[in-house]
């Protein structure tokens, strides 16, 4: 196979792997504001309420990461 074209791929697919990066952009955003929303409804819940949505947030951080690092490696490794 031509060479340009192996690379092409990958190149294509690096940038289809960082369409992950969406999902959890959205999901933080959301979760961010509910968190918002319940410390504004119930104050005294504000520490237990941030602690779970920092969790969350980071729980679905890890799907974008894992993105980038497959990202990465289809840009950077040369089969």
């Amino acid at each position: 196979m031509n060479e340009y074209f192996v690379q092409g791929m990958a190149l294509l697919g690096a940038g289809i792997a960082m369409i992950a990066g969406l999902g959890p952009g959205i999901g933080q955003g959301i979760a961010a504001s509910k968190g918002a929303e319940g410390v504004s409804r119930n104050p005294d819940a504000a520490g237990k309420i941030r602690s779970i949505m920092v969790l969350g947030i980071a729980m679905a951080e890890t799907t974008g990461i894992y993105a980038l690092v497959i990202a990465l490696i289809l840009i950077f490794m040369k089969g």
